[in-house]
């Protein structure tokens, strides 16, 4: 890489942002050595969403094991790693605090620098990791459980929030779209499922917020999904009441209202996509987060690129959820272009790009 400065650089990558325990092992910010993720998918699944005193909890037991494991199938000694990089930023505060502790813990033992890293800027690193050369300027697309950003970016880690989402993130829209039908969490993967089975026969609302910017906003379409499955409510002594529930629909209807919601969120996406290019000249598309593991999103930013002429680059689905590699690849970034952070460094429910 032409910015490397430091040869056979290894870093240290931890992130426990919200619901993944990750650490992982990266030799100059591109060649994967280890990547360990711990998710904890059994421990939120009868909430139907992410508990943060659970999350925090779970990530104060499997911390260290996960470290210990990405050191091991590195077949490195700890004491070889040249620095310790974190997400510190942004995320649930209780998860990122057990991240933030164990990496200056080590960073202190060690004698490392410590690298504080960005949680959504990161996301935009995972392409690097299967090889990927990213010009800049570039637009950066991050769709995740907890974030819906457009940013622009002048390098990997300069970053302008052109658009982001005002309510729901797409990820968090999926999950209470999949609830609505009874499909079962985490929904995104279960949503891109069954819409592969079905039309978007339903015509649902692709909203969009006042004002210039490309911004996102999906509580609306979750609310004309629940009505259009569930019926206009009626308040009786107090509670609202829907005259039909999921249960009356047949498999087919419910991979017809499945299609037909991924298409209205995709869309938006798209449309904020397309604003931001037309408005915005850059060399490429960037893209990241668990959001991008969808099928019809990855085929329309595709489509939505070559519009404008310019290359996409997109991630793997291994480094689409959270993940500690692409934490460790902007760490190198960040580690060889002279950032070091002190051991005062804290964690941050809000990023740089908020």
């Amino acid at each position: 890489m032409e910015w490397g400065i430091l040869p056979m650089t290894l870093v240290l990558g931890i992130e426990s942002s919200c619901d993944e325990t990750a650490a992982s092992v990266v030799q100059d910010g591109c060649t994967v050595l280890s990547n360990i993720v711990a998710s904890q998918d059994e421990l939120h699944t009868e909430y139907g969403g992410v508990v943060p005193e659970i999350a925090s909890r779970a990530h104060l037991e499997r911390i260290l094991p996960v470290i210990q494991e990405a050191i091991k199938n590195a077949n490195i000694e700890l004491s070889a790693i040249d620095a310790v990089a974190v997400g510190n930023r942004p995320g649930l505060i209780g998860s990122l605090l057990v991240g933030v502790a164990a990496a200056k813990t080590l960073a202190w033992t060690l004698n490392k620098p410590i690298i504080a890293v960005d949680h959504v800027i990161a996301h935009l690193w995972a392409p690097h990791l299967s090889g990927a050369s990213i010009e800049y300027p570039a637009l950066g697309v991050v769709v995740s459980g907890g974030h819906t950003s457009l940013l622009l970016l002048t390098d990997p880690s300069n970053a302008k929030c052109l658009g982001k989402t005002i309510d729901d993130a797409a990820g968090e829209a999926f999950d209470k779209a999949a609830a609505i039908l009874k499909l079962g969490w985490p929904g995104g993967q279960r949503i891109d499922n069954a819409a592969a089975k079905g039309s978007p026969v339903h015509r649902l609302p692709r909203p969009k917020t006042k004002g210039n910017r490309p911004d996102f906003s999906f509580s609306g379409l979750k609310t004309a999904l629940l009505y259009g499955v569930r019926g206009n409510p009626s308040k009786v002594d107090g509670k609202m009441i829907f005259p039909h529930s999921p249960e009356e629909l047949s498999t087919q209807e419910i991979c017809d209202w499945a299609s037909s919601f991924q298409h209205a969120a995709v869309d938006s996406i798209i449309n904020g996509v397309h604003n931001a290019l037309s408005n915005n000249p850059v060399r490429c598309v960037v893209s990241g987060g668990g959001v991008l593991a969808n099928s019809l999103l990855r085929t329309k930013l595709t489509v939505t690129a070559e519009q404008f002429h310019i290359p996409i680059h997109l991630p793997e689905s291994t480094y689409c959820v959270d993940n500690a590699a692409m934490i460790a690849g902007l760490g190198h970034y960040l580690f060889t272009h002279g950032q070091r952070d002190s051991l005062s460094i804290t964690a941050s429910p809000r990023g740089i790009a908020s």
